[in-house]
């Protein structure tokens, strides 16, 4: 795409929802993190769903370790990987607890010590709870941006970086959502519906559908 069409795109996506929210439940920044170390290999629905009674006596790194790791699992064993996912919950909260004065931190650097914390989740907390534009490359992201010609790369760290240098930056803030709402609803992965995406006369995929 064009430096003008990646303009365009954004802007369409910007005038059709002008302020994107993550679609994932949580009470405060604390329980922000944990439901997007949870989400990993889950869905958004299968995380709230398991979250809504948890976050409801678990508000701070305090309260999860009260709780412990068994109890933990008992509210979220319907999510793939409950188990090495509840130990890393556990093991970040110590670690808020024991050098963070219980307190998320906000930067990359810091936030991908603690357990269960990668690059891309790091990334997410920085963008919805503290306002940094960053971009988390997931699944619908990486997608989008190879399909649609936006920012095609073979590995995630690499599509993450064009991204970066590529989108303008008054629609960075709000990028990361754009695009993963934009792949889980209009450019499926399966079947894309090219005929009700807004940005269709922008979009270099050769296999569009009616």
């Amino acid at each position: 795409m064009t430096k003008a069409e990646i303009q365009e795109f954004f802007k369409r996506l910007h005038d059709a929802n002008p302020e994107p929210e993550g679609e994932l439940d949580y009470v405060n920044t604390y329980t922000l993190l944990v439901a997007v170390v949870l989400s990993a290999q889950a869905t958004d629905v299968g995380v709230n769903k398991a979250t809504k009674d948890l976050f409801k006596i678990v508000t701070t790194p305090e309260q999860m370790v009260e709780l412990g790791e068994d109890g933990l699992k008992e509210h979220i064993k319907t999510i793939g990987l409950y188990n090495s996912k509840a130990k890393n919950v556990i093991k970040l909260s110590e670690d808020l607890i024991t050098h963070h004065n219980s307190k998320v931190p906000e930067t990359r650097d810091e936030l991908v010590k603690l357990a269960g914390v990668g690059r891309k989740t790091a990334n997410v907390v920085l963008n919805i709870a503290f306002g940094q534009s960053t971009i988390a490359v997931d699944t619908h992201i990486f997608r989008v941006s190879n399909r649609t010609g936006l920012a095609p790369a073979k590995t995630v760290n690499a599509v993450e970086k064009k991204l970066e240098k590529r989108i303008p930056d008054e629609y960075k803030r709000h990028s990361h959502h754009w695009l993963i709402l934009h792949g889980r609803y209009v450019c499926k992965a399966r079947t894309p519906l090219c005929g009700e995406c807004i940005v269709n006369d922008l979009c270099r995929f050769k296999q569009k559908t009616v």
